[in-house]
């Protein structure tokens, strides 16, 4: 909560560069949109759920976080959260486990199935962005290749980048 007392207002400038960034996240987004749909519809997980079940897949504190936390990450209610995990662990997407420092505390962790199927919901949101990167000039290409270079200096940038770079592979 802190954090957000200290956040600057945005600007007009920031509000423009926000609506280009997200105008080519959208344009992006649209490619494959209903394969991630129907991966999401066909695992019956509500929206809530499948935000959880990507929090603790992916990069930051989601592995290993507690209800409480993730309730946080998320910005939904702790009940919100725990029913959330509720559902995940009823169909073994995610698992608690007793913390080792405190045994009255339990960390989630995404199962194997739980990993499986936030990668084929990221894989489908990646084929996407494939698909547009693949429409790009060469220069276009070059510039947003530098800007994003720029950007990916930053650690919280750098961290989401380099999980999904392991999990992609070689290419």
């Amino acid at each position: 909560m802190e954090a957000a007392a200290n956040r600057k207002a945005p600007t007009s400038r920031d509000q423009d560069l926000a609506l280009k960034l997200g105008s080519m996240i959208l344009l992006a987004f649209r490619g494959h949109a209903g394969d991630v749909v129907r991966v999401i519809d066909e695992s019956g997980l509500s929206f809530v759920q499948t935000k959880a079940l990507l929090a603790l897949e992916g990069p930051g504190e989601g592995a290993g976080a507690t209800v409480t936390g993730l309730a946080e990450t998320l910005g939904v209610s702790p009940a919100s959260a725990s029913r959330a995990v509720d559902g995940l662990v009823r169909k073994r997407l995610a698992s608690r486990l007793e913390d080792s420092a405190d045994r009255r505390v339990r960390r989630l962790a995404p199962t194997a199935k739980g990993r499986d199927l936030a990668e084929r919901i990221m894989a489908a949101r990646l084929a996407g962005i494939e698909e547009f990167a693949a429409t790009l000039e060469p220069d276009e290409r070059r510039e947003l290749e530098s800007a994003l270079e720029t950007l990916l200096r930053r650690p919280e940038l750098a961290e989401i980048y380099e999980t999904y770079a392991k999990k992609a592979g070689p290419r």
